[in-house]
């Protein structure tokens, strides 16, 4: 018989075409997918196909989120094994031998770093051969690339996302209207993205800390004070935003419910205007990352947040009286004729305030003016939030009471009149004037004024400090 020598030879040749082959589909699969997942998951089929008789571990750096199903593990940089460490510094195969078993662990590295370690154990006495050590270096290094690339789409994608977000942010805050409006979109926004349990919008006026009412609830708790206390001394300390990943960093005595928190400053030139802070409720819930977005949100936000601020103060100073902030009489004039239209009926009074003169010759103007400012301090206490207060001119006040019939204004009237009495300091009293208008009768504001104004001039001859009435002719 005539025996085939060159068996062995072939039998090797078609074991290593294997792996190769396995190699060569494997790299196929690397450069078809840009998902992590699958290039760690396609790593251990291929070596658990090639080379069954060993064990393996993917040893990866903290950006990965691990999986389940997947033989996973947090590369640890303070970890005892030093061998993984020096294959992940240097990015070279090395190997290591106990003596019980033997671990080779293989860099996963791409142009731009090492994302891994690749680690293969044998209980087996012999050593892992050569051309073992080629082929799962071999590979190695493949899926080190196939992870840069899928890790650099990734990238690119969340900066893809993070613009358009900012984008579309930028757009909507240069729609809405108003302070409220600007408030409430921003916090709606930050909390959907960044997955924030609670945001707080805090403004620095004249040193006082306002925490706005569009803030979460806990910023309006008695524990948030010394929380924002302590943001705002330590951002004026860094005169920038801080991220914290940890709160029990933060100094025992400052207590908080929540694990991380983004803060950044608002600024207005070189002034800190206020203060946006968003937490969360684990630690490390945010990302250095997420704090970088959250910076660029908020300073993108600022102007737009301080434009609404000025538009509604120029507002106000247009409707509102500057000395005793009560609405303008033009203000008064529009809500009235709108109040005809959609209400049932209202009730107006005019008051004067009486023996005005005695009170600015007696005591100076500047005394007048201040008992101006507490009867309008009174007036808008007592007064329902439809209401509305407003300097008429001079010593003379309104209040327009929509859809207020006219008896219960008659009560308001004197009940206000009682109070001025009560509790102006130099006292002074008033005299009031009433008219009232119905749904269904012909009537005009300026008849509505005209009948208070009689009204008022009766009453002041009777004897001030008293009301009268002027009902329309029916």
């Amino acid at each position: 018989m005539k025996i085939n020598r060159t068996n062995p030879i072939i039998n090797y040749k078609s074991v290593e075409e294997v792996k190769y082959r396995e190699l060569f589909k494997v790299t196929e699969k690397f450069h078809s997918t840009m998902d992590i997942s699958s290039v760690l998951a396609e790593i251990i089929q291929t070596l658990q196909k090639v080379f069954p008789q060993y064990e393996y571990c993917l040893l990866m750096s903290n950006d990965h989120n691990n999986s389940d199903d997947l033989p996973i593990k947090e590369l640890e940089y303070n970890s005892e094994n030093l061998t993984a460490i020096s294959s992940y510094v240097n990015g070279t195969v090395e190997i290591e031998n106990d003596g019980d078993c033997l671990h080779l662990y293989a860099p996963l590295k791409g142009k731009q770093g090492v994302y891994g370690v690749l680690q293969v154990q044998t209980d087996a006495p012999a050593p892992i051969k050569n051309e073992e050590i080629d082929f799962i270096r071999l590979l190695a290094n493949t899926a080190g690339s196939a992870l840069e690339n899928a890790k650099l789409y990734q990238q690119s994608r969340k900066l893809i996302d993070d613009l358009r977000f900012i984008n579309e942010t930028s757009y909507e805050l240069n729609a809405t209207s108003s302070l409220k409006e600007t408030i409430q979109f921003l916090v709606a926004k930050v909390t959907s993205f960044f997955s924030a349990s609670a945001i707080g919008f805090i403004f620095l006026e004249k040193e006082e800390v306002e925490v706005l009412a569009e803030s979460s609830d806990f910023f309006h708790e008695d524990i948030a004070k010394v929380f924002i206390d302590y943001i705002y001394e330590v951002i004026q300390v860094e005169k920038d935003g801080i991220f914290i990943g940890d709160t029990q960093q933060l100094k025992v005595e400052m207590s908080c419910p929540y694990g991380t928190i983004m803060a950044v400053p608002m600024t207005a030139g070189e002034a800190m205007k206020g203060i946006v802070i968003a937490v969360a409720a684990e630690p490390y819930s945010f990302t250095f990352d997420m704090f970088k977005l959250f910076q660029s949100i908020i300073h993108r936000s600022t102007l737009a947040i301080f434009n609404s601020m000025l538009r509604e103060k120029l507002e106000k100073m247009v409707v509102t009286d500057h000395l005793t902030q009560l609405f303008a009489r033009d203000y008064l004039n529009d809500e009235i004729e709108l109040s005809m239209q959609a209400d049932r009926e209202g009730t107006f009074i005019l008051m004067d305030l009486d023996d005005f003169k005695h009170i600015n010759d007696t005591y100076g103007h500047q005394v007048g003016d201040e008992v101006l400012i507490q009867v309008a301090n009174l007036i808008k206490d007592h007064l329902r939030l439809t209401d509305i207060g407003a300097r008429w001119g001079g010593e003379e006040l309104a209040v327009y009471l929509p859809n207020v019939e006219l008896a219960i204004g008659i009560q308001i009237a004197q009940r206000l009149r009682e109070i001025i009495s009560k509790s102006t300091k130099p006292k002074v009293t008033v005299t009031c004037g009433i008219s009232h208008w119905v749904y269904g009768y012909k009537d005009e504001v300026k008849y509505l004024f005209k009948r208070a104004d009689t009204a008022l001039y009766e009453a002041k001859r009777a004897g001030k400090n008293r009301i009268a009435v002027k009902e329309i002719q029916k």
